[in-house]
C-alpha cells in the first residue's frame, strides 16, 4: 500500500528560531529545483567528455595518425569524470538529499572538471619555440557556466572557481617538471589570466543571482511569516508552506494575487469584504475546522491566509489513491464534518465549496482520521439579498465546484446551511463509491444534471451492499430541493450516528495510518 501524502512535514521539523531565510539565499523549493541542476549539469557533463574524447580518437584515425585506437591519458582522465558524473547524477536524484549540499557538491564538480582539463591540456609535448598568448580557456567557460546556473554565495563561487581556473597554470608547470615544455616564469600569468578575468565575472553573477534570492525571500514575507515552499496551487491562488519569525510553530499561507480579485476600481470593496469574511472564519472554533491564525493584505494587493500546517492528505487523494472508503469509516468522517459545518451555520456561514478536495484528514496528535474543512476563508454570509457576492464571486467566478453544486446555488436563488449539506452529500457518494453522482464532458452539463437528473443510489452504481439506512441518508442529502434534504448539520449528524453498523474505531484507524506510513508512493 502506497504511503499518503503529506501536506506538510512534522510539527518542530524547523529548528527553533532558525528560519529558511537565515539558513538560505532561496527558499526551499527554489533551492531544490536549483539542486535538480546539478544532476542535469552531471549528466550532460558525462555526455560532453564521452562525445569529446571520441571525437579526438575518430579524428586522430581520419588523419591516420599512428596509435589513434591506444587508450591515453586522456581516455584514462574521460573515464574518471564521466563516472564521477554518474556518480554525482545518481547520488543527486533522490529526493532526500539535502539541496544545499548538493549545490556544494555541484561546486566540487567544477573543480574536479577544471582538474582533469587543466591536465589534459597540458600533457602531451609542445615545442620550446611555441609562442604563448592569452586565452579563454574551457576552464574559464565552465566556471562561468556554473556561476549563471547554480545559486550560490559569492566567496563559495570565488574559492571552487579559482581552484579550478588555477588548474591551467598547475598544468603548465607539471608538463614543465616533466620535461615536456620549457617556458618562461611569466608565460604562467600571461597564457591564462583571461581565466581569472572570467572568474571576476563569475563572482559578480554569483553575487547578483544571491541578491535576487534575498530579493524573493523578502518578497515573499507575509507579515511575522516568511513564505518557504510552494505546497500546491489552484483557481484562487497557491498556498506555501511558512515559518513564523520568532515561533517555531510550521504553518501554511494561502495567498490570493491582485490579478484574480477584479480591477483597481473594485480591489477596496474587495478587501473590505475580504476582511470582514475572514475575521468571521477566524472565530469559528470547531477542532474540525482548520485553525485561521492570520490573515491580510500586502503592499501589492495580494490577500493572504495564514492557517495550521496539517499531516495526512486531502479526500480526494484519499479515494484517488485507496478506492472507495468503508461504510464505517465514512460515517465516521462524515460526522466530524458535520461538526464543522453546525458552527459554522450557527455563525451565519455557508461553505458553498464543500468538495473532497477541502477536506482533510489525517493526524492530529494522537488523534488518527482526524477532519479537518479548509478554506472556510472564502465563505459567504447567509444573506437574503441576491447582490451579496462572496470573495470568489467578486473575482468573477462562479462558487462552488459543479460535481458538488447544490441546484439552487446553480441557480443563483438564496442559499443556506442546506446547501452545504447538499454538497456533503456529493462527498459521501464519491467517498462510498469512488465516483462523481453525475459525470459530464463540461461544467455546464454537470450542472444540468444537478439540476434535472435524479441520482443513482451508491450501491447500484458499485454493486457492493451498502448499509440501508447510510444509503437513505446520503439520498436524502441530494434532495433537489433544500426542504427535502437534513435540515442542518446537527440533524444530518443524529441521522449519521444511528446507523447501526460498527464504529471505525481509533485503533483501526491508526492501524490504517501505520501500515500506509510504512510503504512509500511508488
Amino acid at each position: 500500500m502506497p504511503k499518503p501524502d503529506l501536506i506538510g512535514p512534522l510539527p518542530g521539523s524547523t529548528p527553533t528560531g532558525e528560519t529558511p531565510s537565515r539558513r538560505r539565499t532561496l527558499p526551499p523549493d527554489l533551492l531544490r529545483e536549483a539542486s535538480h541542476r546539478v544532476s542535469v549539469m552531471a549528466l550532460l557533463g558525462g555526455t560532453l567528455w564521452v562525445i569529446g574524447v571520441g571525437a579526438d580518437h575518430l579524428a586522430m584515425r581520419a588523419l591516420n595518425a599512428p596509435g589513434w585506437a591506444r587508450p591515453d591519458v586522456d581516455d584514462v582522465i574521460g573515464l574518471v569524470v564521466v563516472a564521477l558524473s554518474l556518480a554525482l547524477y545518481g547520488y543527486s536524484r533522490k529526493k532526500e538529499r539535502d539541496p544545499e549540499f548538493i549545490l556544494n557538491l555541484g561546486l566540487g564538480y567544477m573543480v574536479l572538471t577544471g582538474v582533469g582539463l587543466g591536465i589534459m591540456m597540458h600533457w602531451n609535448h609542445i615545442p620550446a619555440n611555441t609562442e604563448i598568448f592569452p586565452m579563454i580557456s574551457w576552464i574559464g567557460a565552465v566556471v562561468l557556466m556554473f556561476a549563471a546556473i547554480l545559486p550560490t554565495t559569492p566567496w563559495k563561487m570565488f574559492i571552487a572557481g579559482f581552484i579550478a581556473v588555477t588548474m591551467n597554470p598547475v598544468g603548465m608547470l607539471i608538463q614543465r617538471a616533466r620535461g615536456d615544455w620549457d617556458f618562461g616564469a611569466g608565460a604562467l600569468l600571461l597564457m591564462h589570466y583571461p581565466d581569472y578575468i572570467l572568474l571576476g565575472v563569475a563572482v559578480v553573477i554569483s553575487r547578483v543571482i544571491n541578491r535576487l534570492g534575498q530579493q524573493v525571500v523578502k518578497a515573499r514575507e507575509m507579515g511575522s511569516y516568511q513564505l518557504n515552499e510552494l505546497l500546491g496551487k489552484g483557481g484562487m491562488g497557491e498556498v506555501y508552506k511558512a515559518t513564523h519569525r520568532m515561533l517555531a510553530r510550521p504553518a501554511a499561507i494561502k495567498l490570493i494575487r491582485p490579478d484574480k480579485i477584479g480591477d483597481l476600481g473594485s480591489r477596496e470593496l474587495l478587501v473590505k469584504r475580504f476582511r470582514r469574511e475572514a475575521e468571521a472564519a477566524a472565530n469559528l472554533r470547531s477542532p474540525h475546522t482548520v485553525e485561521l491564525y492570520d490573515f491580510g493584505v500586502t503592499e501589492d494587493g495580494t490577500l493572504y491566509f495564514v492557517m495550521e500546517l496539517l499531516v495526512g492528505m486531502d479526500l480526494e487523494t484519499l479515494v484517488r489513491q485507496y478506492g472507495p472508503v468503508p461504510p464505517a469509516r465514512v460515517i465516521r468522517i462524515l460526522l466530524q464534518v458535520c461538526e464543522s459545518l453546525e458552527e459554522a451555520h450557527a455563525a451565519g456561514l455557508v461553505h458553498r465549496d464543500i468538495k473532497p478536495a477541502n477536506i482533510h484528514v489525517g493526524r492530529l496528535g494522537l488523534r488518527y482520521d482526524f477532519v479537518k474543512v479548509l478554506d472556510f476563508g472564502l465563505v459567504k454570509p447567509i444573506d437574503t439579498e441576491t447582490s451579496g457576492h462572496s470573495l470568489e464571486t467578486a473575482a468573477g467566478r462562479t462558487p462552488g465546484t459543479p460535481a458538488y453544486m447544490a441546484p439552487e446555488m446553480a441557480m443563483g436563488e438564496t442559499v443556506d446551511g442546506r446547501a452545504d449539506l447538499y454538497a456533503l452529500g456529493c462527498v459521501a457518494y464519491y467517498l462510498l463509491t469512488a465516483q462523481l453522482v453525475f459525470t459530464a464532458e463540461n461544467a455546464l452539463q454537470m450542472i444540468a444534471r444537478h439540476l434535472q437528473h435524479e441520482p443513482t443510489p451508491p450501491s447500484e452504481r458499485t454493486g457492493v451492499p451498502l448499509p440501508a439506512e447510510l444509503e437513505r441518508v446520503v439520498m436524502a442529502c441530494l434532495a433537489k430541493r433544500p426542504e427535502g434534504r437534513p435540515q442542518s448539520a446537527k440533524e444530518l449528524a443524529a441521522r449519521l450516528a444511528a446507523i447501526d453498523v460498527e464504529p471505525w474505531s481509533e485503533s483501526q484507524a491508526e492501524a490504517w495510518w501505520g501500515i500506509s506510513l510504512q510503504h512509500p508512493i511508488a
